[in-house]
């Protein structure tokens, strides 16, 4: 099981290099499909997977990274009463097909998959975005790293033990703090190697808060799956689940990198 959480865990890792590296239209494709993928697993947590409502929230995730492509997001609140008033007519139309739980997972699982995950591509279009997305993925799966390390050698106290059992309030902290050093270390190796001039400082104050966020978003799909009893949300990364066990963090990190890049950018 380690052996095979490792190898795709590395496969994933070089993935994710090429694509964020190359940035573009190929970033915007990938992140596209592993949104429709993710907001797939949410649905089926629902079972509206394959059902009118599931295809509604797809068809509205196909928009809105067409408003993105096309930088009309000006748009994005006449869209948004849009897709409600469409979700809320197929509701109404195939009554009593569906339950309002299912409906409000349709609503909120294209923002929560879709528009959150599209930040690591705006991010990544930002003046300094070849360097700052970068802080996504060290504030998120960074954090993660080193709150699993901290948390096996001294963690005692339990942080949600009706959510996650096994984490800890010594190995959040050091999560966050690991961030944080990560995200100076980065910002001091991009300024040696990668022609860069970045103040250590803003990055670690970037890392510290993406880590205490990315620990928000984990929690919170554990606690999605803890109320529909659902070990994964699926099996798509062999050793990790699904996307949204992979991405859980990222989903909640990603709009807030872009948003303190670009205010301290």
């Amino acid at each position: 099981m380690f052996k095979t959480r490792l190898l795709s865990g590395i496969v994933l890792v070089i993935i994710l290099i090429a694509t964020v590296g190359y940035g573009g239209n190929l970033l915007f494709g990938v992140l596209a499909v592993i949104s429709l993928i993710g907001m797939g697993e949410l649905y089926k947590v629902v079972d509206v997977q394959r059902k009118a409502l599931g295809v509604t929230g797809y068809l509205g995730a196909l928009v809105y990274y067409a408003l993105l492509y096309t930088d009309r997001m000006e748009w994005m609140t006449a869209f948004t009463i849009l897709f409600l008033v469409v979700v809320m007519a197929v509701y109404v139309f195939t009554f009593p097909a569906f339950r309002t739980e299912q409906v409000m997972v349709t609503f909120f699982g294209l923002f929560y998959v879709a528009v959150m995950l599209s930040y690591v591509y705006q991010t990544r279009m930002l003046p300094d975005g070849g360097v700052a997305v970068w802080l996504i993925f060290l504030s998120s799966w960074g954090c993660d790293t080193c709150a699993y390390c901290v948390g096996m050698l001294i963690g005692k106290h339990k942080m949600a033990p009706r959510l996650s059992p096994k984490k800890s309030v010594e190995g959040g902290v050091g999560g966050v703090l690991g961030a944080a050093l990560l995200g100076a270390l980065f910002s001091l190796a991009m300024n040696q190697w990668g022609g860069a001039d970045v103040d250590p400082l803003f990055y670690a104050v970037i890392c510290g808060v993406g880590g205490v966020i990315s620990q928000i978003g984990d929690l919170a799909a554990s606690a999605i799956k803890r109320n529909h009893n659902v070990k994964d949300y699926g099996k798509l990364i062999p050793g990790h689940g699904g996307i949204l066990d992979r991405f859980d963090s990222v989903i909640f990190t990603a709009p807030v990198i872009y948003y303190l890049a670009w205010l301290i950018g």
